[in-house]
């Protein structure tokens, strides 16, 4: 049986396969789209190419904050809870039975299935939250590492020593105008390569910096660190250590952040085994995988440089040497946040011109598309609407960066607002609701318990971040690479 969505009020279209003639048809799933075609093996590639990204490059100044005790013991509380709460995700593909209910193909619509309307747009609201957030993240990174490059060739040529400078702010204008021209892009979801390239330099700046952080303490430079991490009253003083603290905490939460789309993703499973079955595996495969070479890039880093870890470690110059292959690095997280900018944006354009559409229906403005002929590139559709609306976003995205260009800060605010609501507290609550927990039994206590308890670490993240913010506010120098 399926539901549509596309009925008026308080009425809900539904209709059997068989009756409609399409029962056997053995290209069409049970909900009349085509057969979905995904095994453990894809679901497992797309939550590690989902989850390993930009939040890597912030692990060892984390680990260095937290120590050789706690650093570790966090990072692997992190992937437990991300693994766990994935796994109740996963029961909720499907409602209200987790194996045999009608599909739900986006995190959205498995709230509003099992949670209702209200919560829905809590969701919402948190997710759409979390997309902004990210485009700005992504335009202080890319922008971080354009001006990285131009800093290694400048070590290179004047020696380490030397006053290299570079400006974030040009970079960031830069960016800006990238994003504009692909912001046209009607049918940008299309282009699948995309998410090819994007793994493809995600596993290659990450593979670097390890790569990086292997040959430094091979080469015999002991860097001092502790088992506390950084030193009260020698690296950092007793409140700068608490608020750092806080803030590395929302930087791992950062790298953990994928439960946005693992709905997606297990929509593109098979039927047959059942889809949360495959997914729970898959959601243990990929976070193992994540977490593994997580360890690596965050202990790694830390004993290659110690208390003084930089928060960027392509970026922040613990390596001078080789220059080229810190320009490849940087190059390749360039290009996977110049993509990855706009898969994360474009939920948001779609919803703003959707709702635009819908409140002036007959607006020659809103609906008005001329196609243009552009050299070497054919015919290219051109709206109006598109243009004003989505250049305004990517000047306005770009302007909270240029006031805020502070890569480990934001990093953790993301991470630290996301968290709590994605991650844990709606797939919680879900779980709960699909199983129809009594309230105060030992299994409620302890899921209100843990939903609590990372609600607390995320509030803590976040004032550690926004502190972190406001004390590099303060100092900011524009014209210098943070």
């Amino acid at each position: 049986m399926v539901t549509t969505e596309q009925q008026p009020a308080g009425k809900v279209a539904v209709f059997n396969l068989a009756e409609a003639g399409l029962g056997d048809r053995p290209e069409l799933d049970d909900d009349g789209r085509e057969r979905r075609t995904g095994t453990l093996v894809t679901a497992s590639a797309h939550i590690i190419t989902a989850v390993i990204g930009s939040g890597v490059l912030s692990l060892a100044w984390a680990i260095a904050q937290l120590g050789w005790v706690i650093g570790p013991v966090v990072l692997l509380a992190f992937s437990v809870i991300t693994w766990f709460c994935s796994s109740l995700l996963a029961d909720c593909y499907r409602a209200p039975d987790p194996v045999h209910g009608k599909r739900n193909y986006t995190y959205g619509q498995a709230v509003r299935a099992y949670l209702g309307v209200s919560k829905y747009r809590l969701c919402s609201l948190a997710q759409y939250i979390n997309l902004v957030g990210v485009t700005i993240g992504y335009t202080i990174t890319t922008a971080i590492s354009m001006g990285a490059i131009k800093r290694s060739n400048c070590f290179h040529r004047n020696g380490h020593s030397a006053d290299c400078e570079a400006s974030n702010t040009t970079n960031m204008i830069i960016f800006a105008g990238i994003q504009i021209l692909l912001s046209q892009l009607p049918n940008f979801h299309k282009l699948w390569w995309l998410s090819i390239v994007a793994a493809v330099m995600s596993l290659a700046y990450s593979s670097i910096g390890l790569g990086l952080s292997i040959a430094k303490i091979a080469g015999g430079v002991h860097a001092k660190t502790s088992l506390t991490g950084a030193t009260v009253g020698v690296d950092v003083s007793a409140t700068e250590k608490i608020w750092k603290t806080f803030q590395s905490m929302g930087d791992i939460a950062f790298a953990y952040s994928y439960s946005n789309v693992l709905i997606e993703i297990q929509d593109t499973l098979r039927s047959s085994p059942p889809e949360n079955a495959v997914m729970k595996k898959a959601s243990f495969i990929g976070v193992s995988t994540t977490t593994m070479f997580y360890m690596l890039c965050g202990v790694l880093g830390y004993a290659a440089f110690g208390n003084q870890a930089p928060g960027n470690f392509l970026t922040g110059f613990g390596f001078y040497d080789p220059f080229w292959l810190i320009d490849v690095g940087n190059v390749c997280i360039a290009v996977h946040l110049i993509g990855a900018y706009q898969v994360f944006c474009q939920p948001i354009y779609q919803f703003v011109e959707a709702w635009a559409r819908a409140r002036w229906p007959d607006s020659g403005f809103l609906n008005a598309e001329r196609v243009v002929r552009v050299p070497l590139a054919g015919d290219f559709p051109l709206s109006p609407f598109r243009l004003v609306w989505r250049t305004t976003y990517v000047v306005l995205t770009s302007l909270v960066a240029m006031i805020f260009p502070f890569f480990n800060d934001f990093l953790g605010l993301i991470g630290a607002v996301s968290f709590w609501p994605l991650t844990v507290y709606f797939p919680v609550q879900m779980y709960m609701a699909q199983a129809k927990t009594r309230r105060f039994s030992p299994t409620w206590t302890w899921m209100n318990v843990l939903s609590f308890s990372c609600l607390v670490v995320s509030l803590l993240a976040a004032a550690g971040s926004v502190q972190g913010l406001i004390k590099d506010l303060k100092g900011y120098k524009p014209f210098k690479v943070s």
